[in-house]
């Protein structure tokens, strides 16, 4: 994680409790989770956005289908040599 062991998370940690006192510092993480858990989910959406609207131009499944079709000529080339 990172490349932090745990003498580096030790460390943190206590920084953390002296920073920000043994009563708040549960409070913070519970609302930084709730940050990344947000950031997660919107993320999700826009990816999800981006799939259907590529999904919804026209063309775009056929030249899919046609890269597909490309990499396994490529492929079968490559084992053949």
């Amino acid at each position: 994680m990172f490349g932090l062991g745990t003498p580096e998370l030790i460390v943190i940690l206590a920084i953390g409790v002296l920073v920000f006192g043994g009563k708040r510092l549960p409070e913070i993480g519970h609302g930084l989770g709730k940050a990344i858990s947000s950031f997660k989910k919107g993320v999700s959406g826009i990816e999800d956005e981006t799939k259907s609207l590529v999904d919804d131009i026209p063309g775009v499944k056929e030249a899919v289908e046609i890269k597909e079709k490309v990499d396994q000529v490529k492929n079968i080339g490559k084992v053949l040599r």
